[in-house]
């Protein structure tokens, strides 16, 4: 019988069978011994123990189309970063090294921005600036007074998207409006610290019904919110890569490899002074930069003030 992993907790799968049920499964030792660990998101067989009481053993991963650490999800066609416009402000550097994962796994990026209720036109501009014209998909939306969400359900429909972004921003929020019986718990934002707290201990898929008919259906994953993210595989050679908007001014450098920090006469730093490119993606660049090479960055470059 095949089902997907809609959740793991402590070592116990629930799998949905489609048009059936949810069983809860433990997985064979044979993942141990292959050094494989079934994921939220998997399609998988199973063999059912007690049909009574919706137990059964997980047998076999079957090929997975894609598999992401952190998130750590499988088979997902796109992610959505969900972000706040204020309170709290976003933290732009946390914002790129997300970005920069997608990328390194070649997923499509949504770029949500929660609370347009209470944001001004000047701090959404400042956003779309910043991202938009560097090829990336932002939406500007208030789950509080659900603006903009027909616009994120028509890019979601018969995908599987990924729901991440740090705490205190809407997501437990959102996901209540996209699928209301997930009775998930939303988190109160401290104002002490101005930041939320984390409801989601654990990703899990949610089947969007409203958003689903005879020929797709549509999921979406609710993961753990996250202060920090560490980079892997980026060095300081390849870190202009993730970052697409310099490729059209880098023949104006002087320097061939040019890292587009001290050097002279570069194409890249002209093109920021110019207002070509956005000068918060620039200065979130040099931050990462110093990171990658060892040095101690200034963390308030990556922060909006």
């Amino acid at each position: 019988m095949q089902g997907k992993i809609m959740k793991g907790i402590a070592g116990f799968y629930y799998v949905e069978v489609k048009g059936q049920t949810v069983y809860e499964c433990k997985a064979k030792g044979i993942f141990r011994k292959d050094n494989i660990k079934p994921i939220v998101g998997d399609n998988v067989e199973i063999e059912i123990i007690d049909e009574d009481t919706r137990q059964g053993n997980l047998v076999k991963i079957l090929p997975r189309t894609n598999a992401l650490i952190r998130p750590p999800v499988a088979n997902v066609d796109q992610a959505v970063i969900l972000f706040a416009i204020v309170k709290p402000n976003p933290n732009y550097n946390l914002l790129d090294k997300f970005l920069i994962m997608m990328r390194q796994y070649g997923l499509p990026v949504i770029i949500c921005f929660n609370k347009q209720d209470i944001a001004t036109k000047e701090e959404q501009q400042e956003l779309y600036d910043a991202y938009e014209k560097c090829g990336y998909r932002v939406l500007f939306i208030s789950v509080k007074e659900e603006r903009g969400l027909d616009e994120l359900k028509a890019l979601l429909k018969g995908k599987t998207s990924t729901l991440a972004g740090p705490s205190g921003v809407g997501k437990s929020s959102l996901l209540n409006k996209l699928v209301p019986d997930a009775g998930m718990q939303t988190g109160e934002l401290s104002r002490k610290i101005d930041r939320g707290k984390n409801t989601t201990r654990h990703s899990e898929l949610f089947l969007v019904k409203e958003l689903t008919d005879e020929q797709q259906e549509t999921f979406i994953i609710d993961t753990p919110g996250f202060t920090s993210l560490e980079l892997r595989d980026v060095t300081t050679d390849s870190l202009m890569g993730y970052y697409p908007e310099f490729e059209k001014y880098e023949p104006e450098c002087r320097f061939g490899g040019c890292s587009h920090i001290a050097e002279p006469d570069c194409g890249v730093k002209k093109a920021v002074e110019a207002g070509e490119v956005s000068k918060v993606r620039y200065d979130n660049y040099k931050v990462i930069y110093s990171e990658l090479k060892g040095m101690r960055p200034d963390y308030s470059k990556g922060k909006k003030r």
